[in-house]
């Protein structure tokens, strides 16, 4: 597969992913299944960004955790690099690996309070048998995330947690990969390190060409560096599209919800808007409702959203959404 910008590195088709609850009741042993993935689809190409993003609990960081096959998805088509890695075996993946990486959410517990930073950003190396000057590729790898090479010699809990994520993010470029997923990267950082955090993530992709799938639920922040942006809700994409398209002419009414959410920084602007409330609470995975699955919070429900999924159709803005009454 050629590598030119706007090539597909990424294709996931019908990703489902299920978890097993299993209780009891009385002498009765029960099981419930609880669909954290519904029928999840979409393409990441070459170079761009994709952003996930929804509220606590739609699946956002079960769909990362899935592609990268940290999980196993209930069914469903996962195609890197023109390879299916829900048919792969352990060693395929291990070998396919050094292309993809992860920068989890909280950059403490990832990070082994037992290790030097060094010895962290270089696991991945030695781990998938790397040859070379593993010291000097650290150092390398440090001062491309914006610290010092000495740094190596220190602890986690010597840095802060601005810090403490470039060097996550150091250990992900490790084995230079074309694929990271960011799973909430900045989620845990004071406001006034997100940004620093953000604009190196924009800074790296255009240097190293690669490919991100953002998770977040600050569509703000998502803004700023994605191409492409998935609002998903309850396990499933709800609209679906380029990043001005969905931020200019939101077309699903959660959409709309979502970015009126969204602080703006003119304080007359921001007084004069209709924010919208959304009542009740999001329904539970075991049970979700019948038809579309937000139609129990939309002001915009009829009785077709109880009986009929919509499916994500083309607008005439050029996103697509999944709603029988979209804006």
């Amino acid at each position: 597969m050629s590598e030119n910008r706007g090539d597909v590195l990424l294709s996931v088709r019908n990703l489902v992913k299920n978890f097993e609850l299993r209780g009891s009741k009385g002498f009765r042993k029960t099981k419930r299944i609880v669909q954290a993935v519904a029928d999840v689809s979409f393409d990441v190409k070459v170079g761009q960004t994709i952003g996930l993003v929804g509220e606590s609990g739609s699946g956002k960081t079960t769909v990362g955790r899935s592609i990268l096959q940290l999980i196993q998805p209930t069914s469903g088509e996962v195609f890197f690099e023109g390879q299916d890695l829900t048919k792969l075996s352990f060693e395929e993946l291990r070998e396919i690996r050094r292309k993809m990486q992860i920068v989890f959410q909280d950059p403490f517990a990832s990070l082994d309070p037992k290790m030097t930073v060094g010895s962290s950003i270089a696991e991945p190396l030695v781990v998938q048998g790397v040859e070379g000057d593993h010291e000097t590729r650290v150092a390398e790898l440090l001062e491309l995330v914006g610290l010092a090479s000495d740094h190596a010699r220190r602890f986690p809990h010597e840095f802060s947690g601005g810090q403490r994520q470039r060097i996550g993010i150091a250990r992900a470029l490790a084995l230079d990969p074309k694929l990271i997923v960011l799973d909430e990267p900045v989620s845990a950082l004071d406001v006034s390190i997100q940004a620093g955090v953000v604009n190196l993530f924009a800074d790296l992709q255009k240097r190293l060409g690669m490919s991100y799938i953002f998770i977040a639920h600050d569509l703000s922040v998502v803004r700023h560096i994605a191409d492409q942006v998935a609002v998903m809700y309850l396990g499933k994409i709800v609209e679906l599209g380029d990043k001005n398209s969905v931020y200019s002419h939101p077309t699903h009414p959660y959409t709309k919800a979502l970015l009126s959410a969204v602080p703006l920084p003119d304080p007359k602007v921001e007084r004069s808007r209709h924010r919208i409330m959304l009542e009740g609470d999001v329904p539970s995975p075991v049970n979700p409702p019948t038809g579309c699955r937000f139609r129990t919070r939309c002001w915009k429900a009829s009785d077709i959203c109880a009986t009929q999924e919509p499916q994500l159709t083309v607008r005439a803005t050029g996103q697509q959404s999944a709603c029988h009454f979209p804006e």
